[in-house]
């Protein structure tokens, strides 16, 4: 029951991940308005046939700038985790294989720079290299590093005694082969589901430093800039900050389902 249960969770999350994925590349291609538009007699129009999501105070349509925010947080989600995976897999490997001198000083950097809370790392990087998508990307990808790295190290500390390793050892294999073709693929459900992991983190951390006003900056559409444009307006008009909330809410909920999932195949 509780596999069924898992793998149904899985099911959803894959679902929900696709059809946002699906939403997404639709808004790269298609809007129904531009999304930076202002329109000063269409302010604050409720939901209807004309604007789906209704507009906000500049008279922008609400649909059009979600499908815009939606794309940049995607951008920004996949590019870190992206950076993050690559660079910490690389270290992981490297620091859990070799071990020794190497690993305790790598190891030690990766400490410190992981007993820092990753906003407040990211806002250092950002008061360096100042506001912007980009900027953002590579602050949040060199934050995540540590975290993925650390559990490659753990990994390949597990693996590479083992007899499988120690076989390809006696056949010759170099110290790359071993590392990339025999223990990599073996620890890839646990790679796998950190970066379900890294990718969640990714999404929250731009959206909050979006909403901070640290992030992507206006004009352009972030999801987590459409919530901090909106928080003056929850009674007025709640559709603002509804609409860019849920979707907040649909990515993290669907990578969540999907490695909830992953753990329960995996174990």
């Amino acid at each position: 029951m509780g596999k069924y249960k898992k793998h149904t969770a899985f099911i959803i999350g894959l679902a929900i991940s696709l059809v946002l994925l699906g939403v997404m590349l639709i808004g790269i291609f298609y809007t129904p308005y531009e999304p930076n538009k202002m329109n000063g007699s269409e302010k604050f129009m409720a939901p209807g046939i004309r604007h789906f999501m209704g507009t906000d105070n500049f008279g922008r349509d609400i649909f059009s700038r979600v499908l815009e925010g939606l794309k940049t947080t995607f951008l920004v989600a996949v590019s870190v985790t992206v950076i993050g995976s690559f660079f910490g897999m690389l270290l992981g490997a490297i620091t859990g294989y070799f071990g020794g001198l190497l690993d305790e000083v790598l190891m030690r950097v990766n400490d410190a720079l992981a007993a820092f809370p990753s906003i407040l790392l990211a806002l250092v990087f950002i008061s360096i290299l100042e506001s912007g998508t980009y900027n953002i990307i590579l602050a949040l990808g060199i934050i995540f590093i540590p975290s993925f790295a650390r559990i490659v190290r753990g990994e390949f500390i597990g693996q590479k005694e083992l007899d499988y390793v120690k076989s390809a050892r006696l056949m010759g294999a170099s110290h790359f082969r071993i590392m990339f073709v025999h223990i990599l693929p073996n620890i890839l459900p646990a790679l796998c589901s950190a970066i379900t992991v890294g990718f969640n983190n990714a999404v929250l951390a731009e959206a909050g430093m979006s909403y901070l006003g640290i992030g992507v900056q206006p004009p352009d559409a972030s999801l987590g800039r459409m919530l901090s444009e909106a928080q003056g307006y929850l009674f007025s008009a709640p559709w603002y900050a509804l609409c860019p909330g849920v979707i907040i809410i649909l990515l993290i909920l669907g990578f969540s389902l999907i490695n909830e999932g992953m753990g329960e195949q995996h174990a």
